[in-house]
């Protein structure tokens, strides 16, 4: 690397601004990362044993753009199989009951392509013109285990069909990293340092620096208080979160997931494909319940558990570790009818200097954690550019 290669700054050591680092390094720049917490990966990050959680249900997309990125670096590291007896495991809440298959005509809706799927109209009217009201509204909470929102079928019918198609996808696409999100983090990081990142933690920015590029890899509510921009907003969901370990029960036949399809809502035993997430003989269950806004937490909790009454009984007694929290704001952009991502909040922000947002809630394509890296790939291209007609 050129002892004058231009310097770049990023904020923010979550999956976004790690993907931004390493991008910018591999161009050539000198890159610094200021991490605002004493632990990189934001809402990435797992917690340390014996319970190894995130921060909410995390899977990697085989489909998705950031599959390949990591693969060539070297970064995807050991992933987690579902065995195929577990996956026979996947249950739906219907009608008060727990299913083994669901409607055939959500299979159907599921296999039509995005494309044909309208940006100006709501997913349920569009859905229920095609299949009926009620498979419109089981799909549209199907879905809703990539939405985090508590009434997916007003949004755009195209941004649901998407993540509809890709959730529901035949081989399922949803992968595991072994040993939790944390692990994928702590290999980026390295790979960072590697490149000659200089990555600082506990490092909180107060103020833009104004002689260097900058990447701002952000919440986006953190983001607009940083660079004093009222203009970045973009909806999001409420999301209650339960992460729960259980012993287990009834010989390890509980379920692998329950997709509830009476109302938006997902609980999945991620101890399925990985056990090292929970000691020997118990189970980590991880969630996520979205409410509506005015609702609480205890609501989307009280959700939780009427599921897990369904599904794992005597879970009560069994339970052996709980966190509860709400997801306000960090569960990612959801687009209403007539939006698209080209709409929301752009990465460039036309500064002199060069200023980059990246994230899940920018302008930027793909589902759940591919908004991030797309965003960040984007963010520090800008930013090398910039630095290069400087």
């Amino acid at each position: 690397m050129s002892s004058t290669a231009q310097h770049i700054t990023v904020v923010g050591g979550g999956f976004a601004g790690l993907t931004a680092a390493i991008t910018a390094a591999e161009a050539g720049a000198r890159v610094t990362l200021h991490e605002a917490h004493h632990a990189l990966g934001g809402r990435a990050r797992t917690t340390e044993g014996p319970y190894r959680a995130n921060e909410g249900p995390h899977v990697l997309y085989r489909k998705g753009p950031h599959w390949a990125w990591l693969r060539q670096r070297g970064l995807l590291g050991p992933l987690a199989k579902l065995p195929p007896l577990e996956a026979a495991r996947f249950r739906f809440h219907q009608g008060g009951a727990l299913r083994r298959t669901p409607p055939v005509g959500l299979l159907l809706l599921a296999r039509r392509r995005t494309e044909q799927a309208p940006v100006d109209a709501d997913f349920r009217t569009w859905a229920t013109d095609l299949a009926g009201a009620a498979t419109a509204r089981a799909a549209a909470h199907f879905a809703a285990v990539a939405l985090y929102h508590h009434d997916p079928g007003s949004l755009s019918a195209a941004f649901v069909q998407e993540r509809l198609r890709r959730s529901s996808a035949l081989p399922p696409e949803a992968t595991y990293s072994l040993g939790g999100w944390g692990k994928l983090i702590e290999r980026m990081a390295a790979h960072a340092r590697t490149l000659g990142v200089r990555i600082e933690t506990g490092a909180r920015i107060t103020a833009v620096p104004e002689d260097t590029p900058v990447v701002v890899a952000t919440s986006l509510d953190a983001a607009r208080s940083l660079i004093k921009d009222e203009g970045l907003r973009w909806d999001s969901g409420r999301t209650a979160l339960l992460d729960l370990a259980l012993r287990t029960g009834t010989g390890g036949r509980e379920p692998f997931v329950i997709s509830d399809l009476d109302a938006p809502g997902w609980l999945e035993r991620f101890t399925a494909p990985d056990p090292s997430l929970a000691p020997v003989d118990e189970q980590l269950l991880q969630g996520q319940f979205p409410i509506a806004p005015g609702a609480s937490k205890a609501d989307g909790i009280a959700h939780a558990e009427r599921l897990l009454d369904l599904g794992f009984p005597g879970w009560r007694e069994r339970t052996v570790w709980r966190r509860e929290s709400l997801a306000v704001g960090r569960t990612g952009a959801v687009d209403p009818p007539g939006t698209t991502w080209r709409d929301r909040p752009a990465i460039d922000r036309g500064r002199d200097h060069g200023l980059y947002l990246a994230g899940d809630q920018v302008a930027a394509p793909g589902v759940l954690s591919e908004v991030s890296f797309n965003s960040g790939i984007e963010a520090a291209t800008l930013a090398v550019r910039r630095s290069r007609a400087a």
